[in-house]
C-alpha cells in the first residue's frame, strides 16, 4: 500500500526563487469525488497516472503509474475535466526535508503553495521564511477543486 504524508503552504516572499529551476506541469482530473482522485499528469516529457485516495489529516493512499506521454496528452486533451491545471514547480532542499512549491498558470495565476512529504504524520520540520500560512486540509486549495473554482475566481 502506497501512503502520502504532506502538508501544504501558502508562500510569501521571493527568496525561494534563485534556488531551484522550475520545471512545468501539465495535469487533468478524471475523477474529483472526495473519496477517489483520478490525475493524468504530464511533468517535462514523461506522462502519468495517479491514483488517490480520502485525505485524512495530511495521509492519504497514492499511486502513481508512468503511461506513455503521447497517451497523456490525448487525455488530458479529449478526456479530462477543463480547464487543465498549469504550473512551474521548483524543488528545493531546506534542512533536510524536499519543499516542491508550485507557481500556478492560467485560471490560477497568483496562487503559490509550497508542499512537503513527510515519512511520519508527527515528523518535525523546521519551516523556512518564504512559507506563510498552513492550508493542509484546506479542500479549496486541492488542485483537483482548482479546476472547478479557479483562484481567479475566488
Amino acid at each position: 500500500m502506497a501512503q502520502e504524508i504532506e502538508r501544504k503552504f501558502l508562500v510569501s516572499g521571493d527568496a525561494w526563487r534563485n534556488l531551484a529551476e522550475p520545471i512545468h506541469y501539465r495535469q487533468g482530473y478524471l475523477s474529483t469525488q472526495k473519496d477517489r482522485i483520478v490525475r493524468v499528469r504530464i511533468v517535462g516529457e514523461k506522462g502519468y497516472l495517479t491514483i488517490k485516495g480520502l485525505t485524512h489529516l495530511a495521509t492519504r493512499l497514492e499511486y502513481e503509474y508512468e503511461i506513455p506521454y503521447t497517451e497523456a496528452v490525448e487525455i488530458l486533451e479529449k478526456l479530462c475535466e477543463q480547464p487543465i491545471i498549469e504550473k512551474k514547480r521548483y524543488t528545493v532542499c531546506y534542512r533536510g526535508h524536499y519543499w516542491e512549491i508550485d507557481e500556478f498558470e492560467g485560471v490560477n495565476k497568483g496562487l503559490i503553495l509550497a508542499e512537503v512529504e513527510l515519512s511520519h504524520p508527527d515528523e518535525s520540520i523546521e519551516i523556512p521564511d518564504w512559507i506563510g500560512e498552513e492550508v493542509t486540509g484546506d479542500p479549496k486549495y486541492f488542485n483537483s477543486n482548482l479546476v472547478k473554482h479557479p483562484y481567479t475566481i475566488w
